[in-house]
């Protein structure tokens, strides 16, 4: 379904597959226990792990508009020596969501079973940003790799590895008395090949990154219809897609600009009369992954590469001016 990812979490669910997809059954029941000591999140990053900052980036984002300020990263304790990557802001800009990895050359397995890779969320404050706090969409003590966190009102939508299912799967959970459900299987026709997604305010569109048959070639953007409670056969955004991949969509609050990633950089249509539009290059290298609320300001993810090796990841912001 995916192919010439450079984003890391793919490339775990990739390898995963083939672990753990056909493990034991796991418990059926609907809230998650959380009986278990965990260890902090940070204590797992590696002693030599290096904390990569603009001043020693080979590649910083580099700014293609004069609609926005400079990228620049959010502060500890957001971004650390681990990799955060998928940021997801609500639209009020006070909610921030992240995937995190304390070591991105830890062995697949270990990171399913290291019961700190995965979502986590923080809170806007005054003087920055909370502290970290594990979104836990299954128990504690199951092997599990969560990511790809798409929140709308009291739902998320996740792509994610379980115990006694065969493959990626996309989830979803409620949040409901400070507590999120047990994720369960979403609803999506396994023929549409759904990749990374964002779903209308309404509810009725559905945009996500696939290389079904039918596109122009690698990853293309798609938008399926829901009607009378079926999404419908997904049609190609021909305007938006090219020979190139295209992933990752996303779209502002007011939908009238869609954010993909492509060529290691962030590219935004503009809808005209209904419309997608030629994407334009808006922040580029090795940036991806786009998330924007209600001000126009675009979270997303940057990548810190030597010697054609990942370093680390960091989540950007650039605000709009």
């Amino acid at each position: 379904m995916k192919k010439h990812i450079p984003f890391t979490i793919f490339i775990f669910f990739a390898l995963v597959w083939l672990s753990i997809g056909c493990a034991q059954e796991g418990s059926n029941e609907s809230e998650i226990q959380d009986t278990v000591e965990l260890p902090d999140r940070e204590s797992l990053i590696p002693a030599d792990a290096v904390k990569m900052s603009p001043e020693n980036d080979a590649l910083p984002p580099e700014l293609h508009s004069d609609e926005f300020e400079a990228p620049v990263p959010l502060p500890y304790p957001v971004n650390t020596r681990g990799a955060e990557d998928s940021a997801f802001i609500l639209p009020d800009g006070q909610t921030l969501y992240v995937w995190f990895t304390p070591n991105n050359r830890m062995d697949v397995i270990e990171q399913a079973q290291d019961q700190v890779t995965g979502i986590y969320q923080f809170e806007k404050q005054d003087d920055g940003w909370s502290g970290a706090e594990r979104i836990w969409l299954a128990d504690p003590d199951e092997p599990q790799l969560d990511g790809c966190g798409f929140f709308q009102g009291n739902t998320v939508w996740i792509c994610a590895v379980r115990q006694g299912l065969e493959g990626m799967h996309w989830m979803t959970s409620t949040f409901e008395n400070g507590q999120w459900s047990k994720a369960a299987l979403a609803d999506f026709d396994p023929t549409y090949e759904v990749g990374e997604l964002h779903i209308s305010n309404d509810g009725n569109e559905l945009y996500f990154h696939s290389d079904r048959a039918g596109g122009k070639g690698g990853l293309d953007i798609w938008v399926s219809h829901k009607v009378d409670g079926v999404w419908q056969e997904p049609e190609n955004l021909e305007k938006v897609n090219s020979e190139y991949d295209e992933g990752w969509p996303a779209l502002n609050p007011q939908e009238d600009e869609l954010w993909i990633s492509k060529n290691y950089g962030l590219w935004r249509s503009k809808k005209v009369d209904g419309v997608w539009q030629t994407p334009e290059l808006i922040v580029s290298t090795l940036a991806g992954e786009a998330s924007l609320d209600q001000d126009g300001n675009v979270y997303f993810t940057h990548h810190y590469y030597e010697d054609d090796q990942m370093i680390e990841a960091d989540i950007y912001v650039a605000y709009r001016k």
